[in-house]
């Protein structure tokens, strides 16, 4: 989920070809198959280059040679990748079933290894099973703990006088003073489309599963519909967080890049994402602090809940040119060593127990949540095909340029929920 990139690993090391854009992965599918090059694309940028420096010095003589590209990019392209033999050993996998590059969508027609034989398999939590499985066997190395809320920049937020909104109305509130204040609240970067969904979930998972826990399984029977349930009363905040000016001037021409710049340097208060974020912030930023919250949705705190789930893994290419490789970085991904540097260094929480991770400061309440069940999935995960969640993107693109209403979007996400598999 991660935008540009060029680095060079250090001179002891091997060099790790980093770039993205749309030819990210012209040379992804070549490994030669001499059992000492990887190839490897990743959307894990800021935090997989440590990973493979780490892999690097694990295995003398071993070189990776990696690409990093936007999430919108990268779905674009990788099953045309894996259809036409030019896909790279190892590659970023999505949980469950929610996009073109998630598990279910791979595993089935067969791109992906199984990974039921390693020896983390087993030790994964059935909550993460569930969506690293197809008809049963492992396939996806889920290694981190995600979740989406609020994340502020704490110098950014001291200098201006006002706190952290723990209500609702208190939110509002807040946006407003901001934005008088010429600092807006959230950054938000929906140039790129997949970043659209983030303050939905925030907001969807107190409005729609505070209420009613078990709205996927009710969703699934056809007991309720998008559109007639509580996610009109989701989209109607999101458009009234709009309205009350929570986020910058003209989202719709700002990037994902460019909304951590906004949020990192302080020219918003914050922004709302993923945990992932706030490394990134902080390397736009090395000296800021940076503090993860529940998005408030209702007047009533004791009621939030937070989107919370595995967040992207990696899987083996089926055809990959050096297996043997491929798989080894994968266990070093799942092993204490390796889920300690990409924990700590993505500022996400590890899926394993012992892991040995130090978890950021900023994630305390996160952790929280976390610890008290006061989480819910990923919307996406469970839902039957990639497209409801692509439909559900560019729709909300078209709600924030007026070329479509709240409604529509949730009916054309019926529409294709609808057609299951």
């Amino acid at each position: 989920m991660k935008k540009s990139l060029s680095i060079a690993l250090g001179a002891v090391l091997l060099t790790a070809a980093c770039s993205s854009g749309t030819n990210a992965n012209s040379g992804s599918g070549s490994g030669g198959g001499d059992n000492k090059t990887l190839t490897l694309a990743s959307v894990d940028q800021g935090s997989v280059e440590d990973v493979v420096k780490a892999f690097e010095a694990a295995n003398p003589g071993v070189k990776v040679t990696f690409t990093t590209s936007g999430a919108d990019q990268y779905q674009a392209q990788i099953r045309t990748q894996l259809a036409s033999g030019t896909a790279p050993d190892v590659m970023t996998v999505w949980p469950g079933n929610g996009n073109p590059g998630a598990t279910y969508v791979l595993a089935k027609p067969g791109y992906l290894l199984d990974l039921s034989d390693q020896p983390w398999a087993a030790k994964l939590p059935d909550s993460f099973k569930s969506v690293a499985q197809f008809e049963g066997k492992t396939y996806n190395a889920l290694f981190g703990l995600n979740g989406i809320g609020a994340v502020y920049n704490d110098e950014a937020l001291a200098k201006s006088g006002l706190k952290a909104p723990t209500t609702w109305t208190e939110m509002l509130a807040f946006c407003r003073d901001a934005a008088a204040k010429g600092t807006p609240a959230y950054a938000l970067g929906i140039q790129d489309n997949w970043v659209t969904q983030l303050v939905l979930y925030a907001l969807a998972a107190t409005v729609v599963f505070g209420q009613d826990k078990d709205f996927n399984t009710k969703l699934a029977a056809g007991q309720t519909t998008f559109a007639g349930s509580a996610w009109t009363q989701a989209m109607a905040k999101y458009q009234d967080m709009n309205k009350a000016g929570c986020f910058q001037k003209n989202p719709l021409g700002t990037s994902y890049e460019a909304s951590q710049t906004l949020a990192a340097t302080g020219r918003t208060l914050g922004i709302v994402q993923g945990n992932w974020i706030i490394s990134l912030l902080k390397g736009k930023n090395p000296n800021g602090r940076f503090t993860m919250t529940a998005l408030p949705a209702t007047d009533d705190p004791a009621t939030f809940l937070m989107p919370a789930a595995a967040g992207a893994g990696y899987g083996v290419n089926a055809k990959a040119k050096n297996k043997e490789l491929a798989l080894k970085f994968v266990t070093f991904v799942m092993s204490p060593e390796g889920m300690k540097v990409f924990n700590e260094k993505q500022g996400s929480l590890p899926t394993l127990p012992d892991a040995g991770t130090t978890v950021d400061p900023g994630l305390k309440e996160l952790t929280t949540f976390v610890q008290e069940n006061r989480t819910v999935p990923f919307m996406d995960q469970l839902w039957p095909n990639a497209k409801v969640q692509q439909t559900m993107l560019s729709g909300l693109q078209e709600v924030f340029s007026n070329q479509a209403t709240a409604d529509a979007v949730l009916k054309d996400m019926d529409t294709e929920y609808k057609k299951g598999e």
